[in-house]
């Protein structure tokens, strides 16, 4: 024992020196700390090994006193937890290092890859830039053989940013979206298209400074336009309005050349006789993305109609729907053209000032046209007064009618129309005119297409302005006394455009504050009303749809829990009992004669039955056949008419508690609706009921109970049907003059039916003195009177002692008919429950929403509008919506124009310019 202390004691010195030096060469050498630690292991090891030795040895020599070692072995083992300690800190330092050593890893592998990629990147992109500069000094040497397109020199110049792709941002999907203070800056140098410097023939003689403010001006008036569009559609009051160019004239006065060397279409109906007959509302769209030039008809739902000579044929037939009687008509014909190469201008196009009517003509045509004329040319509209050269102003019936209306001449501006038609100098003079001045002057045009030799001429929009103006500048040009530049006189199609797009612009921003301030005061109105009238509750068609859809399906809930199998089951058996009734009628009650002159041979009467024999086979033939005939008269069948018809008839009243009563086509809509669902399922119900009625029509098999059920309902009945012969017996009597007349008619039909009178055939004026009519009357009145003695007779036979038991059947078929009525009744319906009215609560409402949203969509997308504006109070409601809505998109673009033109834009007035060149480059003839 003393040996294995002693070999303990000398373990733990060992091992905690070993376990001491280990910690401390992890804390000086981390990275190296592996080695160590294998190495303070093996030492560990090592001493550990050699007391291990001793102690072996001490055991075999010899034995020592336990007692005399006590002291020592406790001091011993205080040393035993150092050696543990010191073995727990080795681990530690391990499982750090091998930690570090994995971070640092990650590291280098992560640093490798960022720089392997990097250096590919940049060499590819070096690599790709040579190959750009390349093949721009390329284009570059060959600049002066084409232009080069202006994506493939963004991409040359570096512009743009990576992953765009083509069209920009959004893929060329749509423009991008620019900012409401700058968004005037993406039109820059586009003035110079609008003014016709790219088509014709001309160079831009602006100075940087002119340019910039003109796009800046064409931009405000390019939004004023889309304002003044927008007013059109709140039904614009007096108070706000914005300025249009109305183009006034006499016939043959060149009205619609100058219209079309403005556009640089032919687009105009053209004619002898009044081809003009409305108002033509002509709005033309400054559009630099357009590739090709288009027109639209927003009324007729006509869009990108790039064929100007459909555009031609479709005014020309709009034109001609006004009668000849009439010839003219105020209702407008609105059309939009979108071009690069035209100004944004509002122009409206009237019909001729004409001096006498034509002989199929109206008188008042003349008053009609001057009429309509002052309706258009009224303040602020700018007037654009025609006047051939060859005719004296004193007689321009468009001069005489802007002084009208405008006589100090601040809004109109002259137009000489045919200037080569007259001597240079009389077209000078005609310019200057000073004896009716305008302040807005005179331009002096010849806008008529010019006759090309060597070929058609081409209509494109560039070659027609092109042609007119290289054909004015020869005209003009040669004359430079009367028309050079220092003669003061203003000549040109491309004069006028300028003149009218300055005109234009100066009147729109003029109206600015104003119309800010005439909106204001309307949104105001209008919300205001829409506070007062209802509520501020919002409105919409589809919401609209939506409530009166919910509203339908509510009632339709509520009829669906209280119609049911008991429902049916009443109106099943009402159905059949009438058929009790025919089978009755049939066999028991109607006399079996033709003709009702002649007496009735009876076998057995009605009369006898309560005392027949009881094996009588006349009576049990006569109850077996009317069982028969009930249980095969296509009970299945009749069960869903029924069932079907009372549906329907249901629904339609729901329909016109509804508020889709008031929308006929709608209605019509979820009527046919049901009955499509119902129809999908009559056949098969019908069949299934047949199918489940087979035993009954065998041998129909009544129960006490039944029959005394049956005993009391067939009273009800049979007394109904009597009432019912009551009340039919007194509309005769009213019908006939009343009752002794019918009385006398009846008793001379009773005596020949006795034979006490003998009449040969019908006569046609009748006979005893009565009209035929009147004893067609008679007879049915006795028949009325003797069925209703029948069934008093079978009432009475009903409630007697002997029909209380069933045994008794053949003696009162009335009973034993209404209690198999009542089975087959109560059979059908349990099919019908489950077979057709579950079915229908159930597919019915989704029908409704399939076919509404059919109706909807088969209307285009104005469906579901008109839907809503058939109810005259929403659409009052609509209308104040829709009213407020515009008004707050009015207000919000007019306020960003005010931004616009208040914040000078420095940065977007070199932007102007600099696209502005670049454009102008661009524009080539």
């Amino acid at each position: 024992m003393s040996a294995q202390l002693r070999a303990a004691g000398a373990i733990a010195p060992v091992a905690r020196r070993v376990g001491l030096r280990a910690v401390r060469q992890f804390h000086q050498f981390p990275t190296g700390g592996i080695q160590r630690a294998d190495l303070a292991a093996r030492d560990l090891r090592r001493s550990v090994q050699f007391p291990a030795k001793l102690y072996h040895n001490a055991v075999m020599v010899r034995n020592a006193s336990f007692v005399r070692l006590l002291p020592k072995l406790a001091i011993k083992f205080v040393r035993i937890p150092a050696l543990f300690g010191g073995l727990m800190l080795g681990a530690a330092g391990w499982v750090q290092y091998q930690a570090i050593q994995l971070g640092n890893s990650a590291t280098e592998m992560y640093t490798n890859i960022k720089t392997g990629v990097t250096d590919t990147a940049f060499a590819i992109w070096g690599t790709a830039t040579d190959i750009a500069n390349q093949t721009k000094n390329g284009f570059n040497e060959k600049k002066g053989q084409f232009t080069m397109p202006e994506w493939l020199d963004n991409i040359m110049k570096g512009e743009g940013t990576a992953g765009e792709g083509s069209g920009g941002p959004n893929g060329g999907r749509e423009p991008p979206k620019q900012s409401r203070v700058a968004g005037g800056a993406a039109a820059a140098g586009a003035s110079a298209a609008a003014y016709g410097y790219g088509a014709a023939d001309e160079e831009d003689d602006r100075s940087p400074e002119e340019v910039v403010k003109d796009d800046h001006m064409m931009y405000i008036t390019k939004r004023m336009i889309e304002i003044r569009n927008l007013l059109t559609r709140v039904g614009q009051s007096s108070s706000v309005t914005l300025p249009s160019i109305v183009v006034i004239g006499s016939q043959s006065s060149g009205k619609s050349s100058v219209l079309e060397a403005i556009v640089g279409h032919e687009f105009l109906p053209k004619g002898s006789n009044m081809i003009t007959r409305r108002p033509i509302e002509l709005t033309l769209v400054n559009d630099p993305q357009a590739k090709v030039d288009y027109g639209e008809f927003p009324d007729l739902g006509l869009a990108r109609v790039t064929d100007f000579s459909l555009i031609q044929k479709t005014l020309t037939e709009l034109n001609q729907s006004v009668p000849e009687s009439q010839c003219v008509s105020d209702d407008p014909i609105r059309l939009t053209i979108h071009s690069p190469r035209v100004p944004d201008l509002s122009l409206i196009d009237l019909p001729g000032y004409i001096q006498v009517a034509g002989e199929n003509q109206p008188r008042e045509l003349k008053r009609k046209i001057s009429e309509l004329c002052d309706k258009y040319i009224r303040g602020p509209n700018i007037i654009l007064a025609i006047s051939a050269a060859d005719t004296d102003l004193a007689n321009s019936t468009a001069l005489q009618a802007s002084r009208r209306v405008d006589p100090r001449g601040e809004r109109t501006i002259g137009v000489i129309t045919k200037m080569d038609l007259v001597d240079p100098e009389k077209g000078a003079a005609i310019l200057g005119d000073k004896q009716y001045p305008l302040r807005l002057g005179y331009v002096g045009v010849i806008s008529k297409m010019p006759v090309q030799t060597g070929g058609l001429f081409r209509r494109e929009s560039s070659n027609l302005l092109a042609s007119i103006n290289k054909n004015e500048k020869a005209f003009f040009n040669s004359h430079p006394e009367e028309f050079g530049p220092n003669s003061g006189a203003a000549t040109g199609t491309i004069t006028l455009r300028k003149k009218l797009m300055h005109v234009l612009e100066q009147q729109m921003s003029s109206k600015l504050t104003e119309t800010t301030d005439a909106i204001t005061r309307e949104l105001e109105e209008t919300t205001y009303q829409f506070k007062v009238q209802y509520n501020e509750q919002p409105m919409s068609a589809e919401s609209y749809l939506a409530a009166s859809l919910d509203d339908f399906k509510h009632q339709f809930h509520n009829f669906a829990n209280t119609f049911g199998r008991q429902q049916l089951l009443e109106l099943l058996k009402d159905s059949l009992d009438q058929k009790v009734l025919d089978q009755l009628a049939a066999r028991y009650w109607n006399k079996p004669i033709e003709d009702l002159f002649i007496a009735p041979a009876e076998p057995d009467s009605l009369v006898d039955l309560p005392k027949a024999d009881p094996k009588s086979p006349y009576w049990h033939r006569q109850l077996d056949t009317a069982c028969s005939g009930l249980t095969r008269l296509g009970v299945g069948r009749l069960a869903a008419t029924v069932a079907s018809n009372a549906i329907q008839a249901n629904i339609d009243k729901l329909l016109d508690k509804s508020s889709f009563a008031k929308h006929p086509s709608a209605r019509q809509v979820i009527s046919e609706a049901a009955a499509l669902v119902l129809a999908d399922r009559a056949y098969a119900t019908s069949d299934g009921i047949e199918i489940s009625l087979k035993p009954y029509k065998f041998d129909p098999d009544i129960q006490p109970n039944e029959w005394e059920k049956g005993r009391e309902h067939v009273v009800g009945v049979l007394q109904g049907e009597l009432e019912q012969c009551q009340n039919a017996l007194k509309s005769l009597e009213s019908s006939v003059g009343g009752r002794k007349k019918l009385r006398e008619v009846m008793g001379f039909v009773d005596k020949a039916r006795k034979g006490e009178i003998i009449i040969e055939g019908d006569h046609p004026s009748g006979a005893g003195g009565f009209s035929a009519a009147l004893l067609a009357r008679g007879r049915e009145a006795v028949f009325l009177r003797d069925r209703a003695d029948i069934i008093n007779m079978r009432i009475v036979a009903s409630k007697s002692r002997k029909c209380k038991s069933l045994e008794n059947k053949y003696y009162c078929p009335e009973i034993f008919l209404d209690a198999v009525a009542t089975k087959l009744a109560q059979t059908a319906v349990l099919f019908l429950n489950v077979e057709m009215l579950n079915d229908f609560y159930h597919r019915f409402p989704r029908e409704v929403e399939t076919k509404l949203n059919e109706y909807m969509n088969s209307h285009g997308g104005n469906g579901l509008e008109k839907f809503a504006r058939e109810d005259p109070k929403i659409r009052r409601h609509l209308d104040l919506v829709q009213r407020k809505e515009l008004l707050e998109m009015v207000l919000m673009k007019i306020q960003d124009l005010h931004r616009f033109d208040a914040a000078g834009n420095v940065k977007a007035d070199r932007d102007y310019l600099k696209k502005g060149r670049q454009q102008r480059g661009r524009w080539s003839f």
